[in-house]
């Protein structure tokens, strides 16, 4: 495992690099107030229909984990001096459900680097990150690209 640095250019980053961080705790308090303003599910607003439901009690909506990992990626990971957004996610998987009281955190695995052939000063970086509940079990992967400033421009 590496350790965790917000202030890396695009060249700082390697592929085959690891890095986990993060503790958060999910509330059922939290759980409700998202579903019930962005994913108002029953198994996510409503206790009694949750047990009821294919999950056996109340779930986090997937919007509201990936949201989590999100916020985790922004204060452990994401170059404050280079991050220059994202154009986007290839792939993502909600593998296990979380619940009220499940602590997360994040792994990201680095998958690719490759400096831009059109704007040298910016290369993309393609992750596989991964959301682990206090079991160690994976409960949402994302596979996406970052872009960020180089430090350096080839000659």
């Amino acid at each position: 495992m590496n350790t965790v640095l917000t202030e890396r250019y695009f060249e700082d980053y390697q592929t085959g690099e690891v890095f986990e961080f993060g503790d958060y705790l999910v509330t059922q308090e939290e759980i409700i107030e998202f579903a019930k303003r962005y994913d108002p599910q029953p198994f996510h607003v409503d206790e009694q229909a949750a047990e009821h439901s294919s999950f056996g009690g109340l779930i986090s909506s997937g919007w509201m984990t990936a949201g989590v990992m999100m916020r985790m990626l922004v204060e452990h990971f994401v170059s404050r001096v280079a991050s220059m957004g994202s154009p986007g996610v290839e792939e993502l998987r909600w593998l296990r459900p979380v619940r009220p009281n499940d602590r997360l955190r994040v792994r990201v695995t680095i998958l690719e680097t490759r400096r831009s052939n059109s704007k040298p000063d910016r290369g993309m970086v393609l992750s596989l990150d991964e959301v682990l509940n206090q079991d160690g079990e994976i409960v949402m992967t994302v596979k996406g690209w970052g872009m960020y400033r180089a430090r350096s421009v080839p000659n």
